[in-house]
């Protein structure tokens, strides 16, 4: 029996850090090397736009058997609230919602596998686009926690501080 194809998954956790503190750090995608797993380093395509709706970007990805780039652009930007990407215009949606609770904010990170990425993958792999679709997604599953335990740990940390930045 075949594993459910998944094609939407979301973690959350909760950080001592204000959203408007943890949006700046995330909508920062120079940063994305010191948190995620996979991307290694981003650079945003022009510079006037950056970090705003419709600015694009490039990600580079590094796997032990294989290296790559994608281009994504910026579909959510709302300082405090919101930061998302969707990587090559139609494929995969990734982004952070930023909810106020307490003293602090819980941070979600959502990943989503569009419908012209599926389209994208059975037109390259062919037959094996269910067993590529399933891996990519078990990319996001493992990386997601990793992700988010690391941008706690950047905003939780002593040289991060709001408190220090004053």
């Amino acid at each position: 029996m075949s594993q459910p194809e998944i094609r939407h998954h979301q973690e959350s956790v909760t950080i001592q850090a204000s959203p408007d503190s943890i949006y700046d750090l995330v909508s920062d995608i120079t940063r994305t090397g010191e948190w995620s797993p996979v991307c290694t380093r981003c650079w945003w395509e022009d510079d006037v736009s950056a970090g705003q709706v419709g600015a694009w970007f490039t990600g580079r990805n590094e796997l032990p058997h294989r290296t790559w780039e994608t281009r994504s652009q910026v579909v959510a930007a709302e300082r405090g609230r919101e930061f998302a990407w969707v990587v090559g215009g139609d494929r995969v949606r990734w982004g952070y919602t930023l909810t106020p609770v307490g003293t602090g904010t819980t941070l979600t990170e959502s990943w989503d596998f569009l419908p012209g990425g599926i389209a994208m993958f059975e037109e390259k792999f062919g037959d094996d686009a269910p067993a590529q679709i399933v891996d990519r997604a078990q990319q996001a599953l493992d990386g997601i926690p990793k992700t988010l335990a690391a941008i706690k740990r950047i905003a939780e940390s002593s040289t991060y501080r709001e408190d220090d930045l004053v």
